[in-house]
């Protein structure tokens, strides 16, 4: 399942990010093949998961947005049990850790905020050994590219990601793909 997701972010390079459920239709719509939810709650986030499903995407929850349930292990595997994404993304070490126990794909977050953020970064990468990290914000290649040099898994450039070219500039500098919220980007040819 690890390379059916890198092949689907590499086919179309663009994730759509949703942040609000009235978003979702559109990104099922859309030509993302990828879905990163960024909303939902314990009512709720079975139904989106199934319906991303449905329309044969592949759907990865944000664990840290995820409302009305603990921040804990236990969270994890109701997720990994009951709702069954395809992965998981978030900023909590022990919360990925514990994932991959449960074979979900897992996406690392990292807010890259200076020269700290970065060293602390590359740290926590090499002790999680996450499927892929995301690096935000995703507007600087220069970073973008020496993450992807120092680390040994897939980057995935998001936050203030607007323009194509900004997309563009992210995949040069070494990104497989790219997590926007920005919806006319969801469907570039």
């Amino acid at each position: 399942m690890r390379e059916k997701i890198l092949d689907a972010m590499r086919d179309f390079p663009i994730i759509a990010a949703v942040r609000e459920a009235k978003d979702l239709n559109t990104a099922l719509s859309s030509n993302a093949q990828v879905i990163f939810l960024l909303t939902g709650d314990i009512m709720n986030i079975s139904e989106i998961v199934q319906e991303v499903k449905r329309h044969d995407k592949i759907v990865f929850v944000h664990f840290d947005l995820l409302e009305g349930l603990g921040k804990d292990n236990k969270a994890v595997e109701y997720l990994a049990e009951k709702i069954k994404p395809h992965g998981i993304i978030s900023t909590r070490n022990n919360i990925l850790i514990h994932a991959k126990q449960f074979d979900l794909f897992c996406i690392q977050r990292l807010f890259i905020l200076d020269s700290q953020a970065l060293k602390t970064g590359f740290a926590s990468a090499k002790q999680i050994v996450p499927d892929a990290i995301e690096v935000m914000p995703g507007i600087i290649p220069s970073v973008i590219s020496e993450i992807s040099v120092d680390v040994h898994q897939p980057v995935i450039a998001g936050g203030l990601v607007k323009t194509k070219e900004e997309v563009i500039n992210a995949l040069k500098s070494g990104a497989i793909a790219v997590s926007t919220s920005e919806k006319n980007l969801w469907f570039i040819e």
